[in-house]
C-alpha cells in the first residue's frame, strides 16, 4: 500500500510499505477514507521535531473497518471510525478516569513501528480502546466528512483547552492562537456558553473563521502590544479563561499575562522553548491557574459527535484545502508557508 512518510526536513514522500495486517486479537485494520496534516506535523517537517528517515507520519483519520481480531466485539467489517490521535487499551485506570493519552499500553500513530494516519490503511491496536463508530450512512455524506474528521485532533484539543481553563457561561475567553486548534478553541468556548471571546490573531483569512465561530473581537497585535490591547478591551482586568494553542515562549507568556486575576490558561500548544513562558511568580501572585496538555480526545468525541453530526458546530470549517494522496507533499508545503491552514486528505 502507499503511504506518507518523512525522511527529513522539507522531505515528505509518498512511498509503498508493508500493507496492514492483524498482529493481535485486539487489533482491527481500517481504510482510510479521509486523513490530514496536523500543524504539529510540521515540527517535524521543519526539523524542530527528530524522525527517523522513512517513518510514517499522520495521526488524524476516517475510515472503513476491513477487518477485527478475534477479541474485538464493538466492531465489524464495514462498520466507518473516527479514530483519535492516540490509541489506548480502553481498560486501564487512566482510560477508565478520561486521561486515555496516558495508557501504559497506548501509543500515537506514525511512532517508529507503528503505522501513520496519513496512508491508504491502518493497523489500529485496542481497536475497542480507541474508535469510536460513526454512522454508516455518514461516509457518504461528503459534507459532513470535515467536521466529522476534526474530532480526531483539533476539535478535542480545542475543547481540551476549554475545558481545562474552565470556560463557563457567562465568562471572557482569549484564545491565543489562529490555528486550527487556536479556532476550534473558539467554537468550543461558544459551545461552553462564553459571553465574550477575544481572538488573538492576525491573518484575515483565520479571524473570519473565528468570528464565525464565536469570536466577538479579534486582537491583531503580538507580545506586549496584544497584552495591552486585552486589557483594555477587558477593562484592565483579562480574561478569566485563556485557551494557549501555539506552545512558544512568547504565546505562553502572553497567555498568563492576559489572564484575570483568578482566572486560568488551559494550554495545549505544544511546548517548544525551555520553560515554555511559564513565570510561577507571576502566577502565584495572581492566583493564576495553568492546566492542560495532551488532549484526551477519545474521552471527548462521545460528547461532542452529535452536536457534528446535527449541525450544531462545523469544526470541519478550518479544512481549506482538499488533496489526494499525491498532493500531501505540496500539502505540507502549503501549510508550512501558511498558504493553507489545515489540509485534508481524500483517498
Amino acid at each position: 500500500m502507499r503511504a506518507t512518510v518523512i525522511y527529513g526536513p522539507n522531505d515528505i514522500r509518498i512511498g509503498e510499505v508493508p500493507d496492514p495486517a492483524v498482529r493481535k486479537p485486539t487489533d482491527a485494520v481500517v481504510r482510510v477514507v479521509n486523513a490530514c496534516i496536523c500543524g504539529s506535523d510540521l515540527w517535524a517537517y521543519r526539523g524542530v521535531a527528530s524522525r527517523v528517515a522513512g517513518q510514517r507520519i499522520g495521526h488524524e483519520f476516517l475510515g472503513i473497518v476491513e477487518e477485527v481480531g478475534s477479541e474485538v466485539i464493538g466492531f465489524t467489517r464495514g462498520d466507518f471510525v473516527v479514530a483519535p490521535f492516540v490509541w489506548s487499551d480502553g481498560t486501564c485506570d487512566y482510560c477508565r478516569e478520561g486521561l486515555h493519552t496516558s495508557c501504559p499500553r497506548g501509543g500515537f500513530w506514525g511512532e517508529v513501528g507503528s503505522d501513520g494516519g496519513q496512508g491508504e490503511a491502518v493497523r489500529v491496536p485496542f481497536a475497542d480502546g480507541t474508535l469510536v463508530k460513526l454512522p454508516k450512512e455518514a461516509a457518504g455524506e461528503e459534507k459532513l466528512l470535515p467536521g466529522l474528521l476534526a474530532l480526531s485532533d483539533v476539535m478535542s484539543t480545542g475543547h481540551h483547552a476549554a475545558v481545562t481553563a474552565g470556560v463557563r457561561p457567562g465568562v471572557t475567553v482569549a484564545v491565543v492562537g489562529d490555528g486550527a486548534v487556536g479556532l476550534c478553541g473558539v467554537l468550543a468556548a461558544q459551545r461552553l456558553g462564553a459571553d465574550r471571546i477575544i481572538a488573538l490573531g492576525r491573518h484575515e483569512q483565520r479571524t473570519t473563521i473565528a468570528r464565525s465561530f464565536g469570536a466577538t473581537e479579534v486582537v491583531a497585535e503580538r507580545g506586549e502590544a496584544a497584552i495591552e490591547a486585552v486589557k483594555e478591551l477587558t477593562g484592565g482586568m483579562g480574561a478569566h479563561a485563556v485557551l494557549e494553542a501555539v506552545g512558544t515562549e512568547e504565546s505562553m507568556r502572553t497567555a498568563i499575562s492576559i489572564a484575570r486575576d483568578g482566572g486560568a490558561v488551559g494550554y495545549v500548544g505544544v511546548p517548544h522553548g525551555g520553560s515554555a513562558g511559564v513565570d510561577i511568580i507571576q502566577m502565584f501572585g495572581r492566583n493564576v491557574a495553568l492546566a492542560g496538555g495532551v488532549a484526551p480526545a477519545r474521552a471527548y468525541i462521545p460528547e461532542l459527535l452529535p452536536d457534528v453530526l446535527s449541525g450544531a458546530i462545523d469544526p470541519g470549517l478550518v479544512f481549506d484545502r482538499t488533496v489526494d494522496l499525491d498532493g500531501v507533499p505540496d500539502g505540507y508545503r502549503a501549510m508550512h508557508d501558511r498558504e493553507a491552514l489545515k489540509v485534508r486528505i481524500a483517498f
